[in-house]
């Protein structure tokens, strides 16, 4: 089971971090990742990290977003800052799935976060 939490009502320019807090060690999953759905659109993947520690992100949050890992306390972290409207969505997490790191596919996994709402306005 995934646990979601941290998003809220930001200002543009602000800063928030989402975390994932899993049920199990995080060391047995492949990878993690975080997806976010705004309204009217299709859920797009946002960052993902594998179990050896390597990050993707698509192209729209990076440099602004970044994905961390606490395996003591298995949990995934999403770093927000320098937020935009665009940036509004619910944020959902991901574990279990298959990353491609050839091709940087990746498959999600079964398992999914309650999803947290983030909106950024002024």
């Amino acid at each position: 089971q995934l646990q979601t939490s941290g998003g809220g009502l930001v200002q543009p320019g602000g800063s928030l971090r989402l975390s994932c807090a899993a049920s199990k060690s995080i060391f047995s999953f492949n990878a993690m990742a975080w997806y976010r759905q705004a309204p009217g659109k299709q859920r797009e993947l946002v960052a993902l990290i594998t179990s050896g520690g390597s990050t993707d992100y698509v192209d729209s949050v990076k440099g602004r977003f970044t994905i961390s890992r606490d395996n003591a306390k298995n949990t995934v972290y999403l770093q927000m800052n320098s937020l935009k409207p665009e940036d509004t969505a619910v944020y959902y997490c991901n574990a279990g799935g298959r990353y491609y790191s050839g091709s940087g596919y990746y498959a999600p996994g079964s398992a999914w976060g309650q999803g947290t709402q983030v909106t950024v306005s002024s």
